[in-house]
């Protein structure tokens, strides 16, 4: 690789002289994938705001230092948080029913479109000296990339020069191929050029195949590593962690399980016989995530709602297991999630991978200097 993996990997917050007081603020949280990004970076979060309990509490178990309100948005007023002009505020606002004519009159009362309003309310009162919004890479091209231009033009007009782009998780050490959204301002009138992509890429095999062997509907909290670790990213994921944690498999049905031996790493439904699949009306409306087999070989694909889409482990006729879900992801096996197995399949399928954020909060340090 061309820049050291103790560089680009390590999971210790990166603390030294310049960081160590560098304060940042965290709204729709979630999991806490972009505040752990920003501490391995050298980040201090001051705050965190969101307001479903099972995510909160994960952020709360693997953020001990920060405080956390479990709250809607709208009720929180930030400068009882912290002072003005903290180093950075990030967040990804859901958009799902937004509306653009409300956003041209700025009318932050229509409910489609008060938590992307939050946002922006939250950098007018703080104004921070950095800011992030990530979203889905659809974002972009959301209403025919009208409403980026919105989004860039309202965080110009509070005085900050804006950049965006769409960034490849794996070009930045995760082992998966999932695309976010980021546009990043500043006050300081830098133009914030994108971190460089890596030239080596982890892949599935490198990221779970020291985990432990597992079957359909286990449910086991702490196992030994099946083999020691042989690559940078396992043995970062492992750092602080003596064994594998969260194990956890949904139960599927035994025709489920018949589904997935006939799968390849690589395919996916197509590879079912029909006559294993005649509760399906119509089996070309499958969409193509639907019982995918992981290639081993090959960066993860997205993982969003894996238990959803029945993502098959690469060489065993199961789903994946939270661990193995979360390694793709690129939290460390010392990161614990709350909540029943399906809300931490969703907070995990949900979050901006840890090493992503990590990649781009380096980089606004480094332009900060």
């Amino acid at each position: 690789m061309d820049i050291l993996i103790e560089d680009k990997l390590q999971l210790s917050t990166n603390l030294n002289d310049t960081s160590r007081n560098i304060l940042g603020c965290d709204i729709f949280s979630g999991a806490g994938g972009m505040s752990l990004g920003a501490e391995m970076a050298g980040i201090n979060i001051s705050f965190a705001v969101e307001n479903d309990k099972y995510a909160a509490d994960t952020f709360i178990r693997n953020h001990q230092s920060s405080k956390v309100i479990v709250e809607d948005i709208r009720k929180v007023n930030p400068t009882k948080l912290i002072s003005k002009n903290p180093f950075v505020l990030f967040g990804g606002p859901p958009c799902q029913g937004f509306s653009l004519s409300n956003t041209v009159t700025r009318n932050s009362k229509n409910e489609k479109n008060s938590l992307f309003e939050e946002f922006l309310r939250f950098i007018e009162e703080l104004e921070p000296q950095w800011c992030v919004f990530e979203n889905v890479e659809g974002f972009r091209s959301f209403q025919k990339g009208k409403v980026v231009n919105i989004l860039k033009k309202r965080l110009e007009d509070l005085g900050y020069t804006v950049n965006f782009d769409v960034l490849l998780a794996s070009d930045y050490g995760v082992p998966q191929d999932r695309k976010r959204f980021f546009m990043v301002g500043n006050k300081k009138g830098i133009k914030f050029n994108f971190p460089e992509p890596l030239t080596n890429k982890f892949t599935v095999a490198d990221a779970i195949l020291d985990l432990p062997s597992l079957q359909n509907g286990d449910f086991l909290e702490s196992l030994p590593y099946k083999s020691l670790a042989n690559n940078e990213f396992a043995e970062a994921m492992r750092a602080n962690s003596n064994f594998s944690t969260q194990n956890y498999v949904s139960k599927n049905r035994d025709y489920v399980l018949e589904r997935y031996r006939h799968i390849k790493q690589g395919q996916n439904w197509k590879a079912i016989p029909d006559e294993l699949m005649k509760n399906y009306a119509d089996k070309n409306n499958c969409h193509s995530g639907i019982y995918k087999r992981l290639d081993s070989e090959k960066p993860s694909v997205v993982i969003s709602n894996y238990r959803k889409n029945m993502l098959i482990h690469p060489f065993e006729n199961r789903g994946l297991s939270v661990r193995e879900a979360a390694r793709l992801q690129s939290f460390p096996d010392d990161f614990i999630f709350k909540g029943t197995l399906m809300y931490m399949q969703q907070q995990i399928g949900n979050a901006v991978p840890p090493l992503l954020a990590k990649a781009l909060f380096e980089q606004i340090i480094k332009q900060s200097n």
